[in-house]
């Protein structure tokens, strides 16, 4: 048996740190007036940084000390790479998401790898609401630090396949990397009309050309020429021949002098004449990723996602999201035209399909309320079925700072199935009423009830989900 003494190790070590005990390293960190001087150990820092590693193997001693400045790194931060580098402990609960990501780009310039993943991992895991509202900035932050977080990468792909727009209709979209903007149009999976893809890119690379006319009529041949240098890595991963007719005529003829003239004429050749041969490279149709762990949800979250799922297989602790066992279809949509928020547009969608997700959200208090059913929804006779696998549960929201989990405790009366109500967990712990939006919260047949109000409440949105495993 092998004793480890890690947690003494690490007190000793961030004590040498405070005490600059035989330190022969000075880092200067910041700029003046706001600099500060920090004193370490070479043989510690050699160990712990390849960053550190390389500097005290290229800079010279001066009086058997070795000086490095790093202008550009605030006070802040090193402090706590420091403390980590010699303890080996970080704490980011107090930081704000925003705190967090910035130093993540500082661990990763001091090539700390193993903070580096941590840090991505406990904002996937803790900040996923702001992640999702910051996306674009997420988004291109990997492609401008040579692919360095892979974790936030695999994120942000999940994502993006399914809401493309978050990146294509931001107000920043015009500043995106170029790097970025590929790795989009070569995504197979990507769920946007190729047409909508063409504007975009067309709108990208305007806006990396300066001084072109606002008005097409007025762009003289060297204006084309001048958006088709912009746009040369971009344009070979246009899907040309998944375009309609309708759309090569309206957004593509407009622009296309920027395409190769073989390349143009196949285009038309393929609309007027399908069965006709051409030389360009056909590239496949876009289709829908094959699974999918991202659900297409107004109400939750990836991280939520994730949350649920580990909860149905009753893990505990909780999935990555980059490793959810499960595709969550949606199956109903409360403010979608075709669904609707009443009790028979529910049973018509969702009865008889093992396996499904509820969510609910109330606009007014920000919470997300719902439950997981095992077995399938029917309409009933005020009857009840069995299972000791359902769960109810409020999720973590602006307003919530965790998310809270409610098991059935009385599993003969699980689900409640009845004649002209929606879904019904336990006997009142969250149904739904039989007039549209209105929900119920209480206790009855689960361990603790999912509200601090026991009551009558009405929801902004209501989603259902089919969870099916995802092989």
């Amino acid at each position: 048996m092998t004793g480890k003494f890690f947690k003494q190790l690490s007190q000793d070590l961030t004590q040498l740190l405070e005490s600059e005990y035989d330190c022969n390293v000075v880092i200067e960190v910041g700029e003046k007036p706001n600099n500060k001087n920090f004193k370490a150990h070479s043989a510690i820092l050699y160990q712990r940084s390849l960053y550190f590693r390389q500097r005290i193997i290229n800079t010279k001693k001066k009086n058997n000390i070795i000086r490095i400045e790093l202008p550009y790194v605030t006070v802040e931060s090193f402090n706590i790479i420091i403390k980590y580098i010699y303890g080996g402990v970080i704490s980011l609960e107090d930081f704000e998401p925003v705190a967090i990501l910035d130093l993540l780009v500082r661990v990763n310039f001091f090539m700390l790898t193993e903070l580096v993943d941590y840090i991505q991992n406990y904002l996937i895991e803790n900040n996923a609401t702001w992640l999702q509202s910051n996306f674009f900035r997420v988004y291109q932050l990997n492609f401008l630090h040579d692919n360095s977080f892979n974790a936030l990468q695999k994120y942000c792909s999940k994502t993006v396949v399914k809401r493309p727009n978050m990146i294509f209709d931001s107000d920043h979209f015009p500043t995106l990397q170029e790097n970025a903007l590929i790795a989009l149009l070569k995504n197979d999976n990507l769920e946007m009309e190729e047409s909508e893809i063409w504007e975009k890119v067309i709108q990208w690379g305007k806006a990396q050309t300066h001084d072109l006319p606002e008005n097409l009529e007025e762009w003289t041949e060297d204006d084309f020429m001048i958006l088709k240098e912009s746009l040369r890595n971009c344009l070979p991963h246009i899907r040309y021949f998944q375009i309609t007719g309708e759309d090569i005529i309206q957004k593509v003829k407009p622009y296309h002098n920027i395409l190769e003239k073989n390349l143009w004429d196949d285009i038309l050749t393929k609309k007027l004449a399908p069965k006709t041969s051409i030389k360009s490279k056909i590239l496949p149709p876009r289709g829908k990723a094959s699974s999918t762990t991202a659900p297409f949800s107004s109400i939750i979250t990836l991280q939520h996602a994730a949350e649920i799922s580990s909860w149905i297989d009753k893990r505990s602790t909780n999935y990555d999201v980059s490793k959810i066992p499960y595709e969550f279809k949606l199956l109903l949509r409360g403010s979608r035209d075709k669904d609707g928020f009443t009790a028979e547009k529910f049973h018509e969608l969702c009865d008889d399909i093992p396996g499904t997700v509820v969510v609910v959200k109330i606009n007014s208090t920000k919470e997300i309320l719902g439950g997981y059913n095992p077995l399938k929804w029917k309409v009933g006779a005020e009857d009840f079925d069995e299972t000791d696998d359902s769960f109810i549960f409020s999720l973590k929201s602006e307003n919530r700072d965790r998310s809270f989990l409610s098991r059935v405790s009385d599993k003969s009366k699980a689900i409640m199935y009845s004649s002209n109500q929606g879904p019904c967990f336990g006997g009142e712990d969250l149904l739904m009423g039989n007039v549209p939006k209105s929900w119920h919260s209480g206790k009855t047949y689960y361990e603790e009830p999912i509200r601090d109000k026991k009551g009558w409440f009405n929801v902004d949105e209501f989603e259902v989900f089919e969870v099916c495993k995802d092989d």
